[in-house]
């Protein structure tokens, strides 16, 4: 550590190392999003080359992602508030890379012989989502140990704004990459690119992930006293807020933190949030494709299929600087929650507004403002983790995003069962079966399961401005 000059009248600007840490989780959130959000993407392929008849019999590859990333979060996030982020970030980042890569083999043929079908597309996910979890718990707690809790909100608002955006650009990326994209109106002959096959992206996302933790592992430590570019300067402004900055350990209160009213409702929150989330980079994409006659090969498909992750991107941004501007005039307790209920609130509205749009334009902007309106709450949720767990900050947000993600799970199957129902009830108006809907029989057989969907989102958004109003910022999941 650099010692302070002699002269103590002499000011001493802080040195800004810890933006170098943001810089590494937003660029490791952005892939996060690239590898999980590439399966959507590419849904149309899969149905096509593994034989299905629709999105929905693609429910169980989707939901069984977001189980086993629900289910490893508290673990993964435990690690890193005992042995630190670093090694626990190395590992999860290697770990779903090669299970990213694996996903762009699934049924191929070699020789004749496919190399797996539907169910070992369900549990290479599962495999991918166990990897996973942990990845956001640990980006919080490098930003805990490295940021004061005044630059908490915006730096965890920067971090979901770099995931969305990534979300949001990842069919665009796709569909260059893949389809190849043109202008509405030009023939497909004028399309820029359409490179390499689709499987390769999954092999090209996988090595990506290997870059970044070379690059990590060379870079980060997970205090700044470890590292020998950080000023006294910058260290006294990281250990304003030194009651919390102390490290996580292994005697746990676990008692404590799941007998937390605070953090119960924390918790339920982001089970709403993701529960409506979900459908963004799950049945998004095909829904345009399919109801709204949206091209794979269109700029302006990409753009649509990405409405809700580029408009959450900014919503993220936002969300953060208002919860810090905010804490900063009324106090933690108002502070967080405000924007938290006005976010869900105006969310609860865009769903309610989807079932009536007429065109894809529309459409996109409801979904969109959906996007903009949740992701709002973003910055205000992940620095609430911070603020109620303190030195268990990876502890609480794993309990959060375990129980968000499982609302997730639970939203993506009922999801892709009301889809099922959808179709059986339009089958019946036409006097057939559901596995026999072909054309356009099938389309409004889906559109009515996805009409139903749109209006259970918006319900689960009430009960998420129900929680903000109760969670309390100012009061710890576990005494110190």
């Amino acid at each position: 550590m650099p010692n302070a000059p002699s002269d103590p009248a002499t000011p001493v600007r802080p040195t800004r190392v810890r933006y170098g840490v943001l810089a590494f989780a937003a660029s490791l959130s952005m892939i996060t999003y690239l590898d999980r959000v590439c399966i959507s993407s590419g849904q149309s392929n899969l149905i096509h080359d593994l034989g299905l008849q629709s999105e929905a019999d693609l429910k169980w590859v989707f939901a069984l992602f977001t189980l086993a990333y629900s289910l490893f979060e508290v673990p993964t996030g435990w690690l890193g508030d005992v042995i630190g982020p670093r090694k626990v970030l190395i590992r999860i980042v290697l770990w779903w890379s090669f299970f990213t890569a694996l996903t762009g083999a699934i049924g191929m043929r070699v020789g004749g012989i496919m190399l797996g079908g539907l169910t070992t597309l369900a549990i290479v996910r599962f495999l991918f989502g166990m990897g996973e979890a942990g990845a956001y718990p640990n980006i919080t707690r490098a930003v805990h140990n490295w940021f004061p809790f005044h630059e908490r909100g915006l730096a965890q608002g920067t971090v979901w704004m770099s995931a969305r955006l990534m979300g949001g650009l990842t069919p665009l990326i796709w569909a260059l990459l893949v389809e190849g994209l043109r202008w509405p109106g030009s023939p497909s002959s004028e399309a820029i690119g359409g490179w390499i096959e689709w499987r390769a992206t999954f092999w090209l996302f996988g090595i990506l992930g290997v870059v970044w933790c070379i690059l990590f592992a060379f870079w980060f430590r997970d205090r700044p006293e470890q590292k020998s570019t950080v000023n006294a300067a910058e260290l006294a402004l990281i250990r304003s807020s030194a009651a919390e900055s102390e490290a996580g350990h292994a005697r746990v209160p676990w008692l404590k933190l799941i007998s937390s009213a605070n953090l119960w409702a924390l918790c339920i929150m982001y089970f709403c949030q993701a529960y409506g989330w979900y459908f963004y980079i799950t049945y998004l994409p095909r829904f345009l494709e399919e109801q709204y006659d949206v091209s794979r090969t269109s700029l302006l498909g990409a753009i649509y299929k990405g409405g809700p992750l580029w408009m959450g991107a900014i919503g993220c941004l936002v969300g953060g600087f208002i919860t810090d501007w905010l804490v900063r005039k009324v106090g933690r307790r108002l502070g967080r929650k405000s924007i938290g209920a006005l976010g869900h609130g105006a969310c609860m509205v865009c769903f309610l507004l989807c079932p009536f749009m007429p065109t894809a334009l529309t459409f996109f902007l409801a979904i969109s403002f959906a996007g903009f309106s949740a992701d709002l709450t973003m910055g205000s949720s992940w620095a609430t983790c911070q603020d109620i767990g303190r030195r268990y900050a990876a502890i609480v947000a794993g309990f959060m995003n375990m129980v968000g993600n499982f609302g997730g799970f639970v939203a993506i199957l009922i999801s892709g069962f009301v889809l099922d129902y959808g179709k059986a009830i339009h089958a019946q108006k036409l006097g057939t079966t559901s596995d026999l809907l072909v054309g356009t029989g099938l389309k409004d057989g889906l559109m009515i399961g996805y009409q139903i969907n749109f209006l259970v989102f918006a319900a689960v958004y009430v009960i998420g401005v129900l929680c903000w109003l109760r969670i309390d910022a100012s009061k710890p999941a576990a005494d110190d």
